[in-house]
């Protein structure tokens, strides 16, 4: 009976420290097991039990098992029902607590703007062409009529990689190529990054902007105003109309800088046409009869008109962003108000 006693305390020792399942189970096998459990070796001690005492012995042996048993099954029964509640508080959900906002992600406002352009001039039946970046001197300025004295290379503040190679300083350089590669009636449209040492609060080294060329028989400056009424009437609103006023580029003649009534006040004045009711938005013109004859193009037989915009100028007038730089710094305060597509 001794023993008896002796193995209940030392379970009850061990029980203190068992708290989990895994342990628990460890202690239902040190005590219970058919070849390694305390209890059950008891009974292998029969043999040397005087007979008259086996059967009180036997009687202590399953009394002593029914009670581990017992022991077990209720420690088993707490340390399930502490381990679901461990796994409902790390897995509960408050239903009350308010969401977590996932943002939705926008096109950036050039890529917008440029969409927008892309998608008025498609209307009007032009192709799209992407040129190169890097352009040689003949693409981006002997073709265009600006030769190696023309004043006009000093207006672009070049960026050379060698003396023959350039990070192009306008798309105007793609027209050559489609030129050269295709008869009229040619329409394209050539949008695309442009590099110039150029720094201010209107102005980056790298910058987009989009070309436009029509080539065909009978084409005026009365095509391009149309056309361009159209254009910034879709981006800037009904109502919107365009003036143009003489200038010069090399590659058009006559060549016209292109204004557009103020969007913002009607025409009467306001802080954004400084008050003069019209904003100066592209340049364009007929284009030089000397660049279609570069190209092979029969100049007394087509004629053609030609224009380029800044995309970022465009934005920052539709938008009322008063410095380029905020369209480069991917300020999400400024980003995520814009949002037209």
């Amino acid at each position: 009976m001794n023993r008896f006693e002796e193995i209940r305390q030392q379970f009850l020792e061990e029980a203190k420290e068992r708290v989990d399942s895994q342990s628990i189970y460890e202690l239902r096998k040190a005590y219970l097991d058919r070849k390694i459990g305390k209890v059950n070796a008891l009974m292998k001690e029969m043999r040397s039990i005087p007979k008259e005492d086996k059967a009180a012995f036997g009687q202590g042996v399953n009394a002593l098992k029914d009670w581990v048993l017992e022991q077990l099954t209720e420690m088993e029964s707490k340390a399930r029902a502490a381990e679901l509640q461990r796994r409902y508080e790390r897995e509960k959900i408050d239903v009350t607590v308010p969401g977590k906002e996932i943002k939705r992600g926008k096109l950036h406002p050039i890529t917008q703007m440029k969409e927008q352009m892309v998608n008025v001039f498609a209307g009007m039946g032009f192709e799209i062409y992407e040129g190169s970046e890097i352009e040689n001197d003949y693409y981006n300025f002997t073709a265009l009529n600006t030769p190696m004295d023309h004043p006009a290379r000093d207006m672009q503040d070049t960026f050379y990689l060698s003396p023959e190679f350039l990070l192009r300083t306008q798309t105007s350089a793609g027209q050559i190529h489609v030129m050269e590669q295709e008869k009229p009636p040619i329409k394209i449209l050539s949008p695309g990054k442009v590099f110039r040492s150029d720094d201010d609060a209107t102005h980056s080294p790298m910058f987009s902007q989009m070309e436009g060329l029509v080539v065909d028989k009978g084409i005026t400056l009365c095509d391009l105003q149309g056309m361009l009424d159209e254009f910034v009437q879709q981006i800037y609103g009904e109502g919107t109309h365009t003036r143009l006023r003489p200038s010069f580029f090399p590659f058009t003649e006559p060549s016209v800088e292109v204004d557009v009534s103020c969007f913002a006040c009607g025409g009467k004045g306001c802080k954004l046409c400084k008050g003069t009711g019209w904003i100066e938005i592209l340049g364009a013109g007929v284009v030089n009869k000397k660049v279609l004859e570069n190209c092979g193009i029969d100049s007394d037989v087509y004629s053609g008109f030609a224009f380029g915009i800044g995309i970022e100028r465009a934005a920052m007038l539709k938008y009322g962003i008063n410095n380029i730089k905020l369209l480069f710094e991917s300020d999400l305060r400024v980003l995520d108000q814009i949002d037209d597509m």
